[in-house]
């Protein structure tokens, strides 16, 4: 295995103690909770950028991101340690709940849908969702349904924005819906690649939020999905955030998370429905 270098070829060390100084400060800033199982992740992660920056210790770029005024540099450190692993359709138990159990049961004419996906990573899930109303609805405008996708990373939010995928990244999509929603687009390398049209875009807004800070939006929604994000918070932050979306939610509307996340004992004033759903009450 290769040694983590400093720009002049001595290894560059995490101590425990600098370990200790960076989840602390991640904790605060992003509400990440860092324990000492991801010390080999965090020391390989920022490595690469203290070399570029040709800094000689972990403190020293711990100073250089406290320090920067314009606070694009935590910007960077945050990209740098968050996992973004997601695909279209992913957990599809839930996109066929909010078929059967909201779609189905819904004039959008009448009472149009708003939604918010808090963890948006590169934009599958927020895509996914659009594209199952364009399915279950053949004349959707954008006044009928609008969504909007978040995410603490800078990096997947220009991504969504973006909203180009490799080819092979969309294995579970069928054939018929990467022909209706997307277009080939030239890649100068060998991939081929999809970008999402524009009929599908104008649904989505996509932005850059931490969701430990302040929210600028008011709601309210028929429902968030904050899937595989809470993991990365302590008890104390769960139940906070599960708090905050409740007050965002419509009276029956839904919260998903995860599959492999529970929310037990956080309630708040929602209510279990079946794994990994739960429901504000009307």
């Amino acid at each position: 295995m290769r040694s983590v270098l400093e720009s002049n070829g001595r290894p560059l060390e995490l101590s425990e103690l600098e370990f200790s100084l960076i989840s602390k400060f991640i904790l605060e800033k992003a509400g990440i909770d860092l324990n000492l199982k991801k010390m080999p992740l965090i020391k390989a992660r920022l490595a690469g950028r203290i070399r570029m920056l040709g800094m000689k210790s972990y403190r020293q770029y711990l100073k250089h991101v406290k320090d920067d005024p314009t606070q694009k540099e935590l910007v960077r450190m945050i990209d740098k340690l968050t996992t973004n692993k997601t695909s279209f359709f992913r957990e599809v138990e839930h996109f066929d709940f909010i078929k059967k159990n909201i779609l189905r049961q819904r004039d959008l004419k009448k009472e149009p849908l708003r939604v918010w996906s808090a963890g948006c990573s590169s934009g599958q899930e927020p895509y996914s969702l659009t594209i199952l109303l364009k399915e279950e609805y053949r004349y959707l405008t954008k006044e009928d349904f609008q969504m909007l996708a978040t995410d603490i990373s800078a990096e997947m939010v220009n991504k969504a924005r973006l909203g180009v995928y490799e080819e092979d990244t969309m294995e579970d999509l069928p054939a018929a819906y990467m022909l209706k929603y997307f277009t080939k687009v030239a890649a100068p390398e060998s991939r081929t690649k999809y970008k999402v049209r524009d009929d599908l875009k104008q649904h989505v807004r996509i932005a850059r939020l931490n969701l430990i800070s302040e929210w600028p939006m008011k709601g309210p929604f028929d429902f968030i999905l904050c899937r595989n994000v809470m993991i990365y918070f302590n008890r104390e932050l769960r139940e906070n955030l599960v708090h905050r979306y409740g007050k965002l939610l419509k009276p029956g509307g839904y919260l998903f998370i995860g599959l492999s996340e529970s929310i037990g004992g956080l309630l708040g004033e929602l209510e279990y429905v079946q794994p990994a759903i739960y429901c504000k009450p009307q």
